[in-house]
């Protein structure tokens, strides 16, 4: 089997072994569950279809950055009414700014991943 994509890139995620090797994709889904709410990561349909978990997984990513976005871009203006001190807005933008990065950065990951899954079930299948 010959993949003709190359996981070689700062976005793949270290947890996961790379196509080729063996039980990589059971090493993905691994990785993927653990980005997912574990009701959803304990359905047998999307532990049987890792490239459903990583469609769900790029959804809760997307809602996860959007709600950090949100606490970012209100907490100076919504933090000091609540009795909130200047050092610790600071400190809670700076963690928000922070989480925002590692969102981005894993949604990268699952990005990568789920077009290493599609090509390898697609490689399988004939397609």
């Amino acid at each position: 089997m010959s993949l003709t994509y190359s996981p070689i890139s700062t976005d793949w995620p270290c947890q996961v072994k790379t196509p080729g090797n063996r039980d990589w994709e059971r090493s993905a889904a691994k990785w993927l569950r653990e980005l997912v709410p574990t009701r959803y990561a304990s359905y047998p349909l999307l532990i049987r279809q890792p490239v459903l978990l990583a469609r769900h997984a790029q959804i809760q990513l997307q809602q996860e950055i959007r709600v950090v976005r949100t606490a970012l871009h209100s907490a100076r203006a919504e933090l000091p009414a609540l009795g909130m001190p200047e050092s610790v807005i600071e400190h809670t933008i700076k963690l928000y700014a922070a989480e925002l990065t590692q969102l981005n950065h894993i949604a990268r990951g699952v990005r990568v991943i789920t077009q290493a899954l599609v090509e390898s079930h697609g490689a399988r299948q004939g397609h």
